[in-house]
């Protein structure tokens, strides 16, 4: 799933390739995908880009006619840039195409979706605002309103697992799965400590390496097309979709612990003093 950084990436590319551009098309090809039908999407037509911004894991495309092309690419959805926007026609049902969408100048993207499961969602909107996950969203980690003190308050008296807390967008925006995996290994903890248990020093390395870690990888996605950001975040990661290989701090077994649709990986060494973690969501560390 692209998260934070990746997003942040494309956020970037795009502001720096559309803003100025009038849209001239704006078709869905997968119906599922549209989340609204005021203003119709295709209301963004002879509209000009005037700026991209980035809300938690949704990319926000603004118009001088009002109207925001919001989308989020969930799991398995991604956005394909063209140069050139082909003129091939989209057969709905045939192609994992969900959207197309082209500029005055002859360039343009596909918002695309892998797999049978469908979550990449698309939203025409007068404001970021109406798009529910973006009225919920919590503060951005790398928001300079976001300090430790703050960061500290999001934690109390949360008896949650802080992996689940980092991956819960109403507290944080923006980080998932996979950056939660290597906050919590950068940090040297347990994916399955309890938030409100946290001292003030780990609350103080927690923050830390939330921080650089978010910092490191969108520097890392920084100036890169779409084409590439998806490698670069593999080769970026120390533990997230590592198991079975070698931890690059102390030379430990990457471990995984497997839920109904996706995985955390962790070093036992480096976060759970040597102890393995049972296989099950709610485990508690093995004795």
């Amino acid at each position: 799933m692209p998260e934070m950084p990746e997003v942040e990436g494309l956020v970037e590319f795009l502001r720096g390739r559309v803003t100025g551009l009038t849209f001239t098309k704006a078709s869905v090809s997968a119906i599922s995908a549209l989340k609204t039908y005021d203003p119709p999407i295709d209301a963004l037509v002879g509209s000009a880009v005037t700026g991209v911004e980035r809300h938690g894991k949704f990319v926000d495309v603004a118009t001088d006619g009002g109207i925001h092309l919001v989308f989020h690419l969930a799991k398995a959805g991604w956005l394909r840039w063209y140069d050139a926007l082909p003129s091939t026609l989209i057969k709905p049902g045939k192609t994992p195409i969900a959207l197309r969408v082209g500029f005055d100048d002859g360039s343009g993207f596909d918002l695309t979706e892998a797999g049978t499961k469908k979550s990449l969602a698309v939203y025409a909107v007068r404001s970021p605002a109406d798009v529910p996950g973006i009225a919920r969203l919590g503060p951005d980690p790398l928001d300079d309103t976001l300090d430790r003190d703050a960061f500290a308050a999001l934690l109390a008296g949360r008896r949650t697992q802080i992996k689940g807390v980092l991956r819960d967008q109403s507290i944080i925006a923006g980080v998932g799965n996979a950056y939660s995996d290597e906050i919590l290994h950068a940090a040297k903890m347990s994916p399955y400590a309890l938030a409100a248990n946290l001292t003030d020093a780990e609350i103080d390395t927690l923050y830390a390496a939330m921080i650089s870690t978010l910092t490191e990888a969108i520097d890392t996605a920084r100036g890169k097309p779409p084409a590439d950001l998806k490698d670069a975040k593999r080769r970026g990661m120390r533990v997230h979709g590592r198991r079975g290989e070698t931890c690059p701090v102390c030379g430990d077994e990457v471990r995984s612990v497997f839920f109904a649709d996706n995985s955390l990986e962790y070093c036992p060494t480096c976060q759970t003093g040597g102890k393995i973690l049972a296989d099950r969501r709610l485990s508690r560390l093995l004795k």
